[in-house]
């Protein structure tokens, strides 16, 4: 994890940029009907098809960039001119989150040798210094409620399991699937959509903002 001091000058966003930032615009893009692709926080062609049709749409200068007008018109509110922070890049954690598929479930396991749910995602977060409590119940306690319709990759999703609350946890990384520690499978990807884990579903919370 880096920490970086970025000036704004007019051009915010364009073409090529990568980031949790661009997640956010995204969504907005994808809520107004211009944008259906995966959000992934990459800036590509895609979204600035998007950018411009938006533009087009609030007679502003119409050239796929998220400048200052842009993002005021979009987002609803100002930038800061500058700002310190030191956030870790989603597709880095969901990237290496993947790296332990097939590590075997272990009830009370919190290394590669072996996890359970929390002790998996405790361990994939704590790599990029964000430090959640142990186990799921605790950790559903930390970061912002979302709602299942919005949820963005790096989300941490809560299920109902073998006790009541927020018993079971996964990342979620986008197109209705997760990743999480299962007793029957290890570290595997599985779909919000089945009837199991949507019966089950029990919230939400945005760790990194």
């Amino acid at each position: 994890m880096f920490s970086t001091t970025i000036t704004y000058a007019e051009t915010l966003y364009q073409q090529g940029d990568k980031g949790q930032d661009i997640i956010y615009i995204q969504q907005k893009l994808n809520q107004l009907g211009l944008y259906d692709a995966t959000l992934d926080g990459d800036f590509g062609e895609k979204t600035t098809r998007a950018v411009i049709a938006f533009q087009k749409r609030y007679s502003l200068k119409s050239n796929g960039i998220v400048d200052k007008k842009t993002y005021l018109a979009l987002m609803e509110r100002q930038i800061e001119s500058s700002r310190n922070y030191s956030t870790p890049d989603i597709n880095q954690i969901i990237s290496y989150s993947m790296k332990f598929i097939g590590v075997p479930y272990l009830f009370g396991g919190v290394s590669p040798s072996g996890f359970d749910c929390s002790g998996y995602v405790q361990y994939v977060f704590a790599q990029y210094q964000i430090n959640l409590p142990r186990t799921a119940d605790i950790q559903f306690t930390k970061g912002q409620l979302v709602s299942r319709s919005n949820l963005l990759p790096g989300d941490l999703v809560y299920f109902t399991t073998y006790a009541p609350g927020a018993s079971h946890v996964g990342i979620y990384i986008g197109d209705g699937k997760f990743i999480n520690a299962q007793s029957s499978k290890g570290v595997a990807i599985a779909n919000l959509n089945t009837t199991y884990w949507s019966s089950r579903y029990f919230g939400a919370k945005r760790i990194i903002i």
